[in-house]
């Protein structure tokens, strides 16, 4: 079973891909949850808003979240690839996600760019969840996300950042 970062905990991830299926949609996908690319989603609208069971989406760096609006009370969990390190674009889906749209559901970084050293900022833009690329240690990004205290520049307003920001005693 795959394992992810959820937070600043390694669980056992929960969800299967549609792709890792070969679209045969099982029992316990219904119960632990199914992650569809977009462009699925897209094709079989109907048959995604009547799935039972928990439902996410994977959203391809050129795909526009604004397509999702209409479903995001319905999704459980959105999926951003960061296909390589370089390209940023998940960055803008996952805070336009949590900004524009106010998507509260779990959202989870994937892809080959998922890497220790963009962790921090990631979470930064409102991402839960990291299903680090090959190679990068579990241990290594949760220290990455706890590298930096204090962060001044606005982002997902943390409650633990908001009260260092702002109610410091200086005295």
């Amino acid at each position: 079973m795959r394992r992810i970062l959820r937070r600043h905990e390694v669980v056992a991830d929960d969800w299967h891909h549609l792709c890792e299926m070969d679209g045969a949609v099982t029992q316990n996908a219904r119960r632990t949850g199914l992650i569809v690319p977009l462009a699925e989603f897209r094709n079989n609208l109907s048959k995604w808003r009547d799935y039972q069971g928990p439902l996410g989406v994977r959203l391809s760096p050129a795909d526009a979240v604004e397509e999702l609006a209409a479903d995001l009370p319905r999704l459980s969990l959105v999926a951003a690839e960061f296909p390589g390190p370089g390209d940023g674009r998940g960055f803008t889906q996952g805070r336009l996600l949590r900004a524009r749209y106010h998507f509260r559901g779990d959202l989870r970084a994937v892809g080959a760019g998922v890497k220790q050293d963009l962790i921090f900022l990631m979470a930064r833009c409102g991402f839960d969840s990291f299903e680090l690329a090959a190679g990068q240690s579990f241990e290594e990004a949760i220290r990455a996300l706890s590298r930096y205290t204090v962060a001044y520049a606005p982002g997902e307003p943390l409650r633990a950042i908001e009260r260092q920001r702002f109610h410091s005693s200086i005295g």
